[in-house]
């Protein structure tokens, strides 16, 4: 699959990937089937390793270390998210909300509204570090500030949103700068 393709699944729904692969190639499997078998390669892709952004450890360090509370939001399901924990480190994150254990995926912001309630958080106060546009919408959407950090796709730049290259660019100074003037 190219780019244009990976720009419609990319921080989606695993239905909506599924409903998108099958509206390709026709219904070579049942949707549920493709659902399953895009999972299981996932699943056993990240029990190998679970890739992580340039600087994403070291960021993810420094705000650990501030003791400033940490969510994991993803549109992935939880059986992912949890082989990620495994590689990436599960005592970063205080809070992880998974696409399957929302009603509504993104763009919607019901998972980040999730986790900011889960943190006693306000979403205003909130940054949330997204690589598509899908998650960027669902993180604007329940009022975050958001930093794009476009990895497979592109994101581009919109008035209060913050684009950078790589997550080397963001330490925790500038992450409460971002915040410093919301109320």
């Amino acid at each position: 699959m190219g780019p244009e393709h990976q720009e419609k699944m990319v921080g989606g729904s695993l239905g909506r990937a599924a409903a998108y692969m099958l509206s390709l190639t026709g219904p070579v499997a049942p949707r549920e089937e493709v659902e399953r078998r895009m999972l299981d390669g996932m699943v056993e892709r990240l029990s190998e390793s679970a890739p992580l952004m340039p600087g994403a450890k070291e960021l993810l360090g420094e705000v650990r270390a501030a003791g400033i509370p940490i969510a994991l939001v993803s549109s992935s399901h939880r059986v992912l998210i949890e082989a990620v924990l495994d590689g990436v480190g599960r005592e970063y994150f205080d809070v992880t909300v998974a696409g399957d254990e929302v009603a509504r995926h993104k763009p919607d912001p019901e998972p980040y509204l999730t986790a900011a309630a889960r943190l006693a958080a306000d979403p205003r106060r909130c940054v949330a570090l997204e690589d598509s546009p899908t998650g960027v919408a669902a993180a604007e959407a329940a009022g975050c500030v958001t930093v794009a950090v476009p990895g497979v796709v592109p994101v581009p730049a919109a008035p209060g949103r913050t684009v950078v290259e790589s997550l080397r660019d963001l330490d925790l100074a500038v992450l409460r700068s971002l915040v410093a003037g919301v109320p």
